[in-house]
């Protein structure tokens, strides 16, 4: 770091908002010599001579330092430990200095007359002022933010007998995500976040897509399963991008096939409500006939007047290479209606307005002491479940626009990088529009986003932008360390360095959701309060024959069912 060595300025009156703070002053370790708009460095006094007034204090990485200003205590994060004129002979102490990241500062709100801590710097330290180690008091004030509401979700590495929280209101609004590799805890960290979220707010209501089932019994009787296996999404609620990715292939004439389905799927919804209305109110005919149904409006439709149509433009047309999408397109149809993995979508032979069924049921309305849907994914087939996700997050968007903010909600994105990649591939364009407008307008209408992975690199890199906050448990591959560096969080020091030492239930915590980043360790859940994997380990698994004949058996049967490619 450059060393700017700044003149003194004179002594100026303090702020009208906060003034310094009539504390007595921690242990005092060095001074300021130098400083470089947001970074300082400073000059670490002898071990003998801090010594002499209270015990040798530890200077490290990470450390939260006060420098004391005419206005307020500058608060800063040590950022390097250096010796540049090392000692060699053992017969003289070693000069020190820290470089020290700013972030913000401590004093007293002239409104309230209380202790606060703010971002940002109303004066700059200069050259000679005394800096501090913070006690545990101003700990607590910085991670803690009496007044404001926040969950304690675990312990600040630096000092465990202070909680570290975050902030409810900033984690939410500006939506978060959780990243670290397979194995460190990204679950966890999930489970306890929502665990506290939900002691707090009884009327929470909170969407998990889920993957891998893991969270079916860690929440108890909060929990609202939704197994696509016995629950209806009916295909009429897709909208038409949706709807062209599920029902065309990706072979030659694809933009035919889409400009076809368009038209039998007008016809069919057109078809549909013309007949409902009718029975309903024969008289209204004319104006039926005069309704407005457009491609996106979410109104039912059967797919045997999707088949239908397609049929009745067979018959007018003679030419073979003329017919072959027509042909192509309705045979895809029908496979997929025979299909036993889709009947979660094709499977009712009446169709029904549902739409107010299918929302209260995902979305917990009325919560019912029920709080969390954990929709289980693991049974949709590979190649929709992008589709289904899609689906699922447009409602949850919609839902929240037409309610005008009156559902907020938390939509909760285990391995968001299958489904919102960063590949530019059409397949997954409706997921990623889907999420990306929940991350850069879901604020507006009480919508939050949570993601979780463990490869940030690989993560649609506008949705990963709009996540203002980043909890890092360990995290080792490099490229995926330099995808959250990129990201909005990286606060005023790149704690992301400790990313591949980090321990057990350890985080780094950067961004909107806390007043400082912070390294933590999440609170203890106990044996029974942590998602479990699917299998258990292999050193259990190998102690005994866990498979028969007969069970395998069972297996294929159950394989041969579903057809389903674990992705």
């Amino acid at each position: 770091m450059a060393q700017i060595a700044e003149k003194r300025p004179p002594q100026t009156a303090p702020p009208p908002a906060v003034r310094a703070v009539p504390a007595e002053m921690p242990v005092r370790i060095g001074h300021v010599v130098a400083v470089s708009g947001p970074h300082a460095v400073a000059f670490l006094e002898r071990a003998s001579e801090v010594a002499s007034r209270d015990k040798d204090p530890r200077i490290q990485i990470g450390a939260i330092v006060k420098i004391t200003t005419p206005a307020a205590s500058v608060v800063g994060q040590v950022s390097a430990v250096s010796a540049p004129m090392p000692d060699l002979d053992g017969k003289k102490e070693e000069i020190g200095l820290i470089e020290i990241n700013i972030a913000g500062e401590i004093g007293i709100d002239d409104k309230s007359q209380a202790v606060v801590f703010r971002r940002g710097v109303s004066t700059l330290p200069s050259l000679g002022d005394a800096v501090h180690l913070a006690d545990r008091n101003d700990l607590a004030l910085l991670y803690g933010q009496p007044g404001v509401s926040s969950i304690k979700v675990g312990t600040v590495v630096q000092d465990a007998s202070v909680a570290a929280r975050l902030l409810t209101d900033d984690l939410l609004s500006k939506h978060f995500i959780i990243v670290g590799t397979t194995g460190s805890g990204k679950s966890c960290a999930l489970t306890c976040i929502l665990k506290r979220l939900l002691e707090d707010h009884k009327a929470a209501r909170v969407i998990i897509l889920e993957l891998h089932n893991k969270y079916l019994n860690v929440f108890g009787d909060l929990v609202e399963h939704i197994n696509l296996e016995i629950f209806n999404l009916p295909l009429w609620m897709l909208n038409f991008q949706e709807l062209s990715v599920a029902l065309t292939s990706r072979e030659g004439n694809h933009d035919e096939e889409i400009e076809i389905l368009s038209e039998a799927v007008l016809f069919a919804k057109r078809r549909y409500f013309e007949a409902a209305a009718v029975r309903a109110a024969p008289h209204l005919r004319k104006s039926v006939d005069n309704s407005v149904i457009l491609l996106d409006t979410p109104a039912p439709f059967r797919l045997s007047d999707v088949i239908a149509y397609i049929d009745d433009q067979l018959g007018k047309l003679e030419r073979t290479r003329v017919t072959l999408t027509y042909r192509r397109l309705k045979t895809r149809v029908e496979s997929l209606v025979a299909d036993k993995r889709y009947n979660f979508m094709f499977g009712n032979v009446t169709v029904q307005d549902t739409m107010t069924d299918v929302l209260s049921r995902l979305f917990r309305v009325p919560i019912d002491g029920r709080p969390i849907s954990v929709i289980d994914l693991s049974t949709v087939p590979h190649e929709i479940l992008d589709v289904v996700i899609s689906v699922i997050s447009r409602l949850a968007f919609d839902l929240a626009l037409w309610s005008k903010g009156g559902l907020p909600m938390l939509i909760v994105c285990e391995e968001a990088h299958r489904y919102a990649p960063a590949t530019s591939s059409d397949k997954f364009l409706p997921t990623r529009q889907a999420l990306g407008r929940i991350a850069k307008e879901g604020r507006k209408y009480g919508i939050s986003l949570a993601l979780v992975t463990q490869r940030p690199s690989e993560l649609d890199g506008t949705i990963l932008s709009q996540c203002g906050t980043a909890i890092a448990l360990r995290l080792t591959s490099e490229k995926d360390q330099q995808a959250v560096r990129d990201s909005p969080n990286r606060g005023t020091i790149d704690l992301f360095d400790f990313l591949p030492l980090l321990g057990d239930r350890e985080a780094v915590v950067l961004g909107q959701g806390v007043a400082m980043p912070m390294r933590i360790k999440f609170d203890d859940l106990g044996e029974h309060g942590i998602p479990k994997p699917m299998n258990a380990e292999f050193s259990q698994s190998w102690q005994s024959q866990n498979i028969d004949r007969a069970k395998l058996d069972a297996i294929v049967t159950r394989w041969r069912m579903t057809g389903r490619e674990e992705g």
